[in-house]
């Protein structure tokens, strides 16, 4: 009998020090049991960001290469081409991505680069305290917007996975969401799907993942997977935005 709740082995024995509710221990997990049934431990390399999973060398049981702020695709894309054996993926939250590291992962993608890129959305930067990112929705309230986004101010959220959708050299660019088990089982479709890809050589992927987060947002966690729902999903349509292997 399958045991459910077996710990994959890509995933260290160590406790995930993530507030409680939070996204990123999910798709640490996830990742972890896509990389184990695909039976290419020893040939991973994941990209730690900066932000909340800096810690990610912590958890995850393969090599784990850290970097500066936003530049993960930058330092996947020399890892591929040196070794291009290997299976390399990068780890960003929305600050990381799409703010500082936008050149970055545009670039990369423009060049169909043959990596995986995992991209959490919580609207806003979790780490350093709650301010607003490019995701954050508008009206809604950060450490530095405590009356709400204003696009006039502000500019309006930035839908990344739309934007890599338009780039020629993406393959895949989906969107998917932690917000019910549906949800959860989708997200790890999709990181399977995005692995398999490089696997297989087909080039870039990218998948946008909308996760809670409940500490910045004030909420609690069955709180904060209802505004993923009721708010988030309103503007970050979920889906798969650009398929080529599927329009082949």
């Amino acid at each position: 009998m399958k045991t459910v709740f077996k710990r994959p082995e890509s995933l260290k024995p160590a406790p995930f020090r993530f507030c409680p509710g939070c996204g990123h221990s999910i798709v640490h997990r996830l990742i972890a049991e896509a990389v184990d049934e695909f039976g290419i431990r020893e040939r991973t390399i994941g990209i730690a960001p900066v932000g909340c999973a800096v810690f990610a060398y912590d958890y995850w049981n393969f090599d784990v290469i850290e970097c500066a702020h936003g530049r993960p695709p930058a330092v996947a894309t020399a890892l591929k081409r040196v070794m291009p054996d290997r299976v390399v993926f990068s780890y960003q939250g929305d600050g990381d991505l799409a703010s500082i590291g936008m050149a970055e992962i545009v670039h990369a993608a423009n060049r169909g680069e043959n990596l995986s890129v995992f991209f959490i959305n919580n609207a806003n930067y979790g780490m350093t305290g709650g301010q607003m990112a490019p995701t954050t929705l508008i009206n809604q309230r950060t450490t530095t917007t405590p009356s709400g986004r204003d696009p006039i101010s502000h500019g309006y959220p930035l839908k990344v996975a739309e934007i890599m959708a338009v780039i020629e050299g993406v393959r895949l660019s989906a969107r998917t969401s932690l917000d019910s088990i549906k949800g959860v089982k989708e997200t790890k479709g999709l990181i399977k799907r995005s692995l398999k890809m490089q696997l297989d050589n087909v080039g870039f992927s990218f998948i946008e993942i909308l996760s809670p987060c409940p500490t910045d947002w004030g909420m609690g966690p069955a709180e904060s997977l209802e505004w993923i729902k009721r708010e988030m999903k309103k503007v970050y349509r979920t889906g798969i935005l650009k398929d080529t292997e599927e329009a082949g």
